[in-house]
């Protein structure tokens, strides 16, 4: 069984390193399998255009290969995007706030989620790239002092975001302790009676994955932020990417953070 596990990781690995070169192994297997078939059916489009009447219309143009989109299912409808942008969506549609700030959440998941709605306001230390009606942007790193953001805000988020602070993954500073500044100063923009809603990757090894991401424990997590905050409500996606809406804090499965390798923690936390 440790073998078995062992040649897994190795394998997640070297699929990891080869992504980051730029070469899919996987999308690649896929392209051999469905390079024959593919063929086959330009063949058969072929021999089909010739008796149309329209086929002048429709002339056959430059290939545009989809080798493995009939093997795929309708979509994904689990995981921790999908989970996360849709439950805290729904929470902040229920609670109606005055005012919503994201802080580094999928611009084209959860925000356009909450967009579709309300009006959003979004930070983020990357640049945004086009403007959007109802999506207020401001470039800023919040591991820097929040200043005028203090106490700005009843309702906040950061979805799967507050686990790469400080690992200069997407431009920002190295900073072995980032997420810990970055927490701090989030906890700060929300008022008090106000409602923060985090995700980050969790497991039952807390880790940093340089230069990706870290992973949280759940008690690791629990401890950060009941000084502050009440929780008022835990959710947890699964390594199969399902998820447990409501988790019992005092159930053995949380103290164990579900024995997820990598599983995603969504809290609903209201400040003292």
């Amino acid at each position: 069984m440790m073998a078995n596990s062992q040649d897994k990781s190795l394998k997640l690995r070297l699929y990891i390193l080869a992504n980051a070169w730029g070469f899919d192994p996987l999308q690649f297997r896929n392209a051999l399998l469905g390079w024959s078939n593919l063929r086959r059916m330009r063949r058969t489009l072929k021999q089909q255009a010739s008796q149309s009447p329209l086929k002048d219309t429709f002339p056959l143009g430059s290939g545009y290969p989809c080798y493995d989109d009939q093997n795929s299912n309708a979509g994904t409808a689990a995981g921790h995007y999908f989970h996360q942008d849709l439950i805290v969506a729904r929470d902040i549609f229920n609670k109606s706030p005055l005012r919503h700030i994201d802080v580094g959440s999928s611009v084209n998941g959860f925000v356009s989620h909450v967009a579709t709605f309300r009006e959003i306001d979004v930070i983020d230390i990357r640049p945004l790239g086009s403007h959007v009606n109802g999506i207020n942007f401001v470039q800023k790193d919040v591991m820097e002092p929040v200043g005028e953001f203090r106490h700005c805000t009843d309702s906040l988020s950061c979805l799967h975001a507050l686990e790469h602070f400080g690992l200069g993954r997407y431009g920002d500073p190295v900073d072995f302790d980032g997420w810990m500044i970055g927490l701090n100063n989030l906890m700060d923009m929300v008022k008090p009676g106000g409602t923060f809603y985090l995700s980050v990757p969790t497991g039952i090894k807390s880790r940093i994955e340089f230069n990706a991401h870290r992973v949280f424990s759940l008690p690791f997590l629990r401890a950060q932020l009941q000084g502050l905050f009440e929780i008022e409500r835990l959710a947890f996606v699964l390594d199969d990417g399902s998820l447990v809406e409501n988790v019992d804090l005092d159930q053995s499965e949380f103290e164990d953070s579900f024995h997820a390798a990598y599983g995603c923690s969504v809290w609903f936390l209201k400040k003292k």
